[in-house]
């Protein structure tokens, strides 16, 4: 039985319409194509609230498209950086929030926009409950809690009776009292290892750029051991005072490094 041989060039040409006839045939139908912009949204929040965020998000991106230049796509944008986030998707999430803020500087729900982009941050560095496990936020790289930080000032400062704004000042308090401690947890790990100069320096950040902190107390029992340790000792009086007079009770003194063994964030 006679067989053609097929050229290398047909060969070629043969599987690129295999492959093309296969993607055709695997085309998916979109099936919001008749769908109404409520009903996108709706079904968008079902899947949001069942937690199948991978599914909300292309249908807030369709809605955006589809109701564009009205109000619920300006809706669709925070819902889907909500259900980004939610979906661990938290860069993807701060994105869609920029470009929320550039498209619609005068929204009415740019209080909303500013308190979820801190709280992304917030809980991508902090933890929004981690503290309960004592787990020492200090020792993370500050720079996401700082941004969080960046944004709820906004949001207070420019919305100060927005309904968001009250829990916005109780997080910024907390990541204050966190960036204080890590200025501290930085001291603490340069006095353990001898290094007494970069010690006093490190806790002298943490005095000069906070006020009424709890890691405040620690920093000056740090300055304190690290004088004595270099032999400075009108220095280390010095710190002594100013300690005792800010902290008349303190457990350091009595206690050394071991007489505070409660999280910091107990007395905030």
């Amino acid at each position: 039985m006679f067989r053609a041989k097929l050229s290398v060039p047909a060969w070629i040409a043969l599987s690129a319409a295999a492959l093309l006839a296969t993607g055709c045939s695997s085309t998916k139908e979109d099936k919001t194509a008749s769908w109404s912009p409520n009903r996108i949204y709706s079904e968008a929040k079902e899947e949001s609230s069942s937690g199948a965020y991978d599914k909300a998000v292309p249908l807030y991106e369709k809605l955006e498209g589809r109701a564009a230049g009205t109000p619920l796509a300006q809706q669709a944008q925070l819902e889907k950086a909500y259900a980004q986030y939610k979906g661990g998707e938290k860069a993807s999430a701060i994105a869609t929030i920029d470009r929320f803020m550039k498209l619609h500087p005068a929204s009415p729900a740019l209080d909303y926009a500013l308190y979820l982009k801190g709280v992304i941050n917030f809980n991508d560095d902090l933890g929004m409950f981690a503290f309960l496990t004592r787990q020492d936020l200090s020792e993370r790289d500050q720079k996401a809690a700082k941004e969080s930080f960046e944004s709820f000032r906004d949001l207070v400062t420019r919305f100060p009776d927005s309904r968001y704004a009250p829990d916005a000042r109780q997080r910024m308090n907390y990541i204050v009292n966190s960036l204080a401690q890590y200025e501290v947890h930085v001291a603490r790990y340069y006095y353990t290892r001898g290094a007494y100069l970069a010690a006093i320096n490190r806790a002298q950040i943490a005095l000069a750029d906070y006020r009424e902190v709890p890691a405040l107390e620690e920093a000056l029992y740090i300055m304190v051991k690290s004088y004595e340790a270099l032999g400075m000792k009108d220095l280390r009086d010095d710190a002594q005072r100013v300690l005792t007079t800010n902290y008349p009770q303190s457990t350091y003194l009595a206690n050394g490094f071991k007489g505070n063994n409660d999280p910091w964030w107990k007395v905030w």
